[in-house]
């Protein structure tokens, strides 16, 4: 079989999968939440069991909150800007170009952040050193790389938070007075483990066949592939789901946490007009999200994990999911969006000028691992580049912008 003819049978087989996995979207609401309860946190130890069995003793040498550089890690970052570049340019024109990831903007939204005054000593650093509330704005949006009817999408959202009024020295400079918190609702781990299995992520994702990343049996990737699976599914409002931070941040010298933004109000407009074989609208996540914040305020937990753990709790493998027995989430902020319209053309035009990168932090929450350094200067890159196709400029907000 010649090449053409195998890319060829290897996209249509690739499209049909595709195909079944939306058919399964569209039918999810009538037994997805059973079995979440009965299978999803069984199935999430059995398959991080196996991932540790994997690892073995890889880094244990490591201590709390240390990192290792890989020799490869620049080779590897620099095949994923290429490829997530050449996305771009085949995915989008000039003047229209949205981010080569966490793609489509459902929405973004004031808000404000209280820090709270029950902190445990060893967690008050940084943005948590003391109690006080701070403006925000929250971008929701889906994970790319194209922005595909809702009901289409792969089955997470991102949600990330831009503190403002936060001073002191950033890692960034580009930003002086702002605290980035980037978080996605697909499970407490990350898609790659690393940034070398990233770049083939990448890869597979330009040619438009991005289930062979995970499914190639030549270099397969199933148990991040299954568990990715017990997270991802049919998402009916970014206000009413939980976000994880899936890489990890100092809390300070010598700590490290992983964060997650964890909802409180419970009642948030669910319904998916038009399912399960009708035509749900395009924007359907959007418009719950207009339908919520026209009725309710709402609000989210900001909680915080504290590694105990340098193996089992690994800062360089974003594949491991910390295990809450080890370190429980700690409240450490609460979130509160108000009662607001948030859908006009200005401030979705603001949304494109605005750069969220976990690098725009203060040095106490620095990020760590290969997956956080990659992010330096592959969001800077990636932004640049699309503000540069988009003939827009970078905007450092405030909170006092006026959207008429």
């Amino acid at each position: 079989m010649n090449m053409t003819i195998k890319n060829r049978v290897l996209k249509a087989i690739h499209n049909f999968l595709i195909l079944l996995l939306r058919i399964e979207r569209r039918l999810e609401p009538w037994f997805r939440p059973q079995w979440d309860y009965l299978f999803r946190e069984p199935g999430s130890r059995l398959i991080q069991f196996l991932i540790n069995r994997r690892r073995k003793n890889k880094d244990s040498d490591l201590k709390l909150a240390e990192e290792r550089f890989d020799p490869d890690e620049e080779e590897s970052l620099n095949k994923i800007i290429d490829l997530m570049m050449d996305q771009m340019r085949g995915r989008f024109k000039p003047g229209g170009y949205e981010r080569g990831g966490n793609t489509k903007t459902h929405g973004i939204v004031r808000a404000t952040i209280t820090i709270r005054d029950d902190l445990p000593e060893h967690c008050r650093k940084g943005i948590f050193a003391n109690p006080r509330s701070y403006p925000a704005y929250i971008r929701y949006s889906g994970p790319g790389p194209n922005v595909p009817a809702d009901i289409n999408d792969v089955g997470f959202m991102s949600m990330a938070m831009k503190i403002m009024g936060v001073p002191g020295e950033k890692l960034m400079s580009e930003e002086k007075l702002t605290q980035d918190f980037i978080a996605t609702s697909g499970g407490a781990t990350f898609v790659t483990p690393n940034t070398r299995e990233n770049a083939k992520l990448q890869y597979w994702s330009l040619v438009d066949m991005t289930l062979y990343y995970f499914l190639n049996p030549k270099d397969s990737h199933l148990l991040d592939f299954f568990m990715q699976s017990l997270w991802t599914a049919t998402q009916y409002n970014p206000l009413g789901q939980r976000y994880w931070s899936c890489t990890p941040y100092l809390l300070g010298e010598g700590q490290a946490m992983m964060y997650s933004f964890v909802p409180k109000t419970k009642e948030v407009e669910r319904h998916i007009p038009g399912l399960p074989f009708g035509t749900p609208p395009f924007n359907y996540l959007r418009e719950n999200m207009i339908k919520t914040l026209n009725e309710k305020d709402v609000e989210f937990d900001l909680m915080i994990q504290v590694q105990t753990d340098p193996h089992l709790m690994p800062i360089e493998d974003s594949s491991v999911r910390w295990p809450e027995k080890l370190s429980s989430f700690i409240p450490a902020a609460t979130i509160h969006i108000p009662r607001q319209r948030f859908d006009s053309d200005a401030q979705f035009e603001f949304a494109k000028r605005l750069k969220m990168n976990p690098w725009h932090c203060l040095p106490e929450h620095r990020p760590l691992g290969n997956i956080n350094r990659a992010r330096f200067r592959m969001y800077y890159e990636l932004s640049r580049f699309r503000q540069e196709m988009n003939e827009t400029t970078h905007l450092e907000p405030t909170g006092d912008e006026v959207f008429d």
